[in-house]
């Protein structure tokens, strides 16, 4: 039997999944990820997270607007987003961040919204999960100024930089602050020497797993539509780059999920 995973990150509300979702469900559980994270890009996909959470004990949601969907961020989104976590299955707020590498949203209104964001996980004692791309100085400031008082109510539980691709400096801050790292296809990358040495570098106890499906596909399925099932190829790496046996390093970063998301 694989060991149990959890993917803490996937689009399963995504369209590309529509034809399929249910074959995609089971490839997971017959792959070992018991429970699996769908994060929010806007109030729309909240919805959609959730419905899907209510109809799987397996499921589970995170609610937030995505830095990308920002533009039109007001205190009505605020609002529907604490209605919207008062659902039992909601873990999180997120998707959230910045992205400086498109130009969906204008970066001012980008940091309101994550600044405004955080300001409710705060206040409803939950987990963030952080989008960064192309913006590291920022998120960090910004975390680091949010976690001086939220950690009252969360601990070491703030949250988790999703799809962690920024530099070794970055990493050594966010897991100073109290964050966790997580890691998704672009580790088993063959050019991605950097990546995998600050997954290396990373404590075992700051580690997720995550596909981000149904983009990133790890080798040896780069370029294809990803899904939960493909977890393991993640997992199988870092227990490479750790010394650890596969099953070893499922239980490790299952337990770290089951921590911060207050999984039972």
């Amino acid at each position: 039997m694989p060991a149990p995973l959890v993917d803490t990150h996937c689009h399963l509300n995504f369209q590309r999944f529509d034809e399929d979702r249910a074959a995609v469900l089971q490839r997971a559980y017959e792959a070992g990820v018991e429970r699996i994270i769908i994060p929010a890009i806007d109030l729309s996909s909240c919805i959609e997270a959730l419905q899907l959470a209510e109809a799987q004990p397996s499921l589970y949601g995170a609610v937030g607007i995505h830095p990308n969907s920002s533009r039109s961020f007001d205190s009505s989104s605020i609002d529907r987003l604490r209605e919207f976590a008062a659902q039992p299955k909601v873990l999180a707020i997120g998707e959230i961040g910045l992205d400086y590498h498109w130009d969906k949203s204008p970066r001012a209104a980008q940091v309101r919204a994550l600044e405004k964001q955080l300001e409710l996980a705060a206040e409803l004692a939950l987990p963030v999960i952080i989008h960064n791309r192309e913006a590291s100085a920022d998120i960090i400031e910004i975390l680091a100024d949010w976690a001086a008082t939220a950690r009252a109510r969360l601990g070491r539980r703030l949250g988790v930089l999703h799809s962690f691709s920024a530099s070794a400096e970055i990493a050594e801050h966010a897991i100073e602050l109290g964050f966790y790292l997580g890691f998704t296809g672009p580790l088993t990358f063959k050019k991605a020497s950097q990546l995998r040495e600050v997954a290396r570098q990373t404590p075992v106890e700051r580690l997720l797993v995550e596909t981000d499906a149904p983009f990133l596909a790890p080798v040896p399925r780069r370029g294809k539509r990803n899904e939960p099932a493909w977890l393991c190829h993640i997992n199988a790496r870092l227990a490479a780059l750790h010394g650890m046996t596969v099953k070893q390093m499922a239980r490790q970063t299952t337990r770290n999920a089951e921590t911060l998301f207050a999984l039972s």
